[in-house]
């Protein structure tokens, strides 16, 4: 068979046009995706609304001065979210802060207090705000702001079981309050206790006029109170040193429970018993001492034999006739 009869056959002819075919629409179908996706309009992707790290950084305190006093609400909390951040990252700023709550004019001691507050209430911002204040410094200048408040407002005598004067203290005392409680859930009441914390303001609140008195109201406050004092007040008696700082302020008394270390215990139980068929109704008491000092062996046995039912339906009063005993051997 020479080639030109090869050629001129019928099934080579036809696997021929097959490929062909399947080629051709292989090669149209890459043509058409090629030009629908050059055609295809894309939306615009949108613009990212949020302000980068970068974007703040760049910011300088005249813009963040103007942006405060900006009348768009959003705005203005963007720039004191900057502000508050940049200041729990800046130490100096903080001390700053720290310094303010310690004057003793008013005014300034608000603002600083204020600015204080705002700072460690943004945990957006940063994660653990309140790790700033966990020094001894930050400590005593929060005592030495709460010491301030005594002077601003006179409190009445905390004796009445039933009025919280603690939504009516001064607002200053309260966030000092506020930032003290923080910290001693997050970091307890040891640097609070060194810081005099007690004996500065705890113990200067009008409890009364006496030890006893003081010791009683303290004690009603805990008992009734659920506010911050209350609050940081049962940390304080949690810890040694915050309980012995209460019993040098005279707020508590120091009490050790006694332990009764005798090696032999009596127990006297008094069975009462009145038998039905009494007529004069009258009871008869058994005083049995059980003593402790048995071996295991006798317990067991005293236990074993001390197991019985009693079965009344109530329609008359217990007697030894409702008491089923169970039958042991004398020997076991």
């Amino acid at each position: 068979m020479g080639l030109p009869s090869f050629l001129k056959d019928d099934r080579l002819i036809a696997a021929g046009l097959g490929l062909t075919t399947v080629g051709f629409l292989f090669a149209m179908r890459t043509i058409l995706e090629y030009y629908r996706d050059e055609a295809e309009i894309k939306p615009t992707p949108p613009k990212t609304q949020y302000i980068t790290q970068d974007t703040e950084d760049s910011l300088k305190l005249s813009t963040l001065e103007s942006l405060l006093g900006h009348y768009n609400f959003a705005i203005r909390d963007t720039a004191l979210k900057i502000v508050a951040g940049r200041a729990v990252n800046d130490s100096s700023a903080i001390y700053h802060l720290l310094w303010g709550i310690t004057r003793k004019d008013y005014e300034e001691r608000m603002e600083a207090l204020r600015a204080l507050a705002f700072a460690m209430e943004d945990k957006d911002t940063f994660q653990e705000p309140l790790s700033v204040l966990n020094n001894p410094k930050a400590y005593s200048a929060l005592v030495r702001s709460l010491e301030l408040c005594l002077g601003d407002v006179e409190h009445e005598k905390l004796d009445d079981p039933l009025y919280d004067e603690y939504y009516l203290r001064d607002i200053g005392e309260r966030r000092c309050l506020m930032l003290v409680s923080q910290l001693v859930h997050r970091y307890g009441v040891d640097k609070l206790v060194e810081a005099g914390f007690v004996e500065k303001w705890l113990a200067k609140q009008p409890w009364g006029d006496d030890d006893e008195e003081r010791q009683n109201n303290f004690a009603m406050y805990l008992d009734r109170r659920k506010n911050r004092i209350s609050d940081i007040c049962f940390h304080l008696k949690a810890t040694k040193a915050g309980r012995k700082a209460l019993v040098k302020a005279k707020l508590t008394t120091k009490t050790r429970k006694k332990r009764d270390r005798s090696d032999h215990i009596k127990v006297v139980l008094e069975i009462s018993m009145t038998n039905e068929e009494d007529l004069d109704g009258t009871s008869r008491a058994e005083l049995v001492p059980r003593v402790n000092d048995q071996s295991a062996e006798e317990q067991r046995l005293r236990r074993r034999h001390r197991e019985a039912m009693v079965l009344n339906d109530g329609t008359h009063s217990l007697g030894r006739g409702d008491i089923i005993e169970r039958e042991h051997d004398s020997n076991s």
